[in-house]
């Protein structure tokens, strides 16, 4: 019965580790499939044909010149976005980010539908990092003007 007794002793312990091993590994690897957000480029989306669709991605480019259309009162934009090789229609809801324009870098999250359109839940506008302060003498209104003529195409 001793022999019995120790051999309990040391099986339940090693089953109550293999349990909660087991437990956490469905966790980490069953669980991260289901929670991965792909960021992809436009090129790298349509090849991905009907395994694209209706999952969660990012998809990454520039908006495509003369392809930019806002509907105000529905809080409706769609637009195409490109990577120089590929084009994929994107509509997003709600209002875009100030920054917005044709020509810029975008990345929008959302899903990718089998009728070809993108529908972005969350639309961000990639800037630049650099950061210029004003020389002595010169004003912040002025670089404000320019950045302005440069978003309305110029004067």
């Amino acid at each position: 019965m001793n022999a019995g007794r120790r051999l309990r002793r040391a099986v339940l312990p090693a089953a109550g580790l293999l349990v909660v091993l087991g437990g956490f590994g469905y966790l980490l690897y069953g669980g991260l499939e289901s929670n991965l957000v792909y960021f992809l480029t436009p090129s790298e989306l349509v090849a991905r044909g009907a395994e694209a669709y209706d999952v969660p991605l990012r998809l990454g480019g520039q908006v495509m010149p003369g392809s930019v259309h806002w509907d105000a009162p529905a809080l409706s934009l769609t637009f195409q976005m490109t990577d120089g090789a590929r084009a994929v229609r994107i509509r997003s809801r709600g209002a875009p980010p100030q920054m917005f324009r044709e020509g810029i870098g975008v990345v929008v999250e959302g899903r990718y539908r089998p009728t070809g359109l993108f529908e972005s839940s969350n639309l961000m506008v990639k800037h630049s990092n650099e950061y210029r302060a004003p020389h002595p003498g010169e004003r912040p209104e002025a670089l404000y003007r320019t950045l302005l003529r440069e978003r309305s195409g110029g004067e």
